[in-house]
C-alpha cells in the first residue's frame, strides 16, 4: 500500500499552480496523493488529513501568512490525537524556518527546491515519523 499525502492551500491564497506540480511529482514518485483544493482552514485540513489517514501533510503557502496559519494546522492535528507531520512549501523567509520547525514543521521547502530536493524532504519525514 502506497503512502498517502494530503496537500493543501490554507488561508485566502489562490496561487495553485505551484501546489499543483507539487502534488504530479509526489504521485509520480509513488504517492497517493489528495489534494484539498484553495481556501482551506486549518481545521478543514486537519478534519481531512485524520479522515483520510494520511502519513503527511503538505501546506503550500505564498501569503505570507505561514507564521500564522502552518502552526494553527498543526495544533489542529495534535488537538485531533494525531502526530501526521507537517511539510510547509512556498515563499519562506529564511529567518521565518526555524520560528516554524519550533512550532512543530516537519520540514520547509522553499522557491526553487527540485522535484528530487522535494520527494527526499517527503521520504526523509516519513522515515522520522515511523
Amino acid at each position: 500500500m502506497s503512502q498517502r499525502i494530503l496537500v493543501a492551500k490554507v488561508g485566502l491564497d489562490g496561487h495553485d499552480r505551484g501546489v499543483k506540480i507539487i502534488a504530479r511529482i509526489l504521485r509520480d514518485a509513488g504517492y497517493e496523493v489528495i489534494y484539498t483544493g484553495l481556501f482551506q482552514t486549518p481545521q478543514t485540513v486537519a478534519s481531512a488529513a485524520v479522515d483520510e489517514d494520511v502519513d503527511a501533510v503538505g501546506l503550500s503557502m505564498l501569503s505570507g501568512a505561514h507564521l500564522t496559519l502552518a502552526p494553527l494546522v498543526v495544533e489542529e492535528l495534535r488537538g485531533r490525537g494525531s502526530d501526521i507531520p507537517v511539510i510547509v512549501g512556498g515563499i519562506v523567509p529564511a529567518l521565518d524556518i526555524v520560528e516554524l520547525t519550533e512550532a512543530g514543521i516537519a520540514a520547509v521547502l522553499t522557491p526553487g527546491s527540485t522535484a528530487a530536493e522535494v520527494v527526499g524532504a517527503v521520504r526523509r519525514v516519513l522515515a522520522a515519523s515511523t
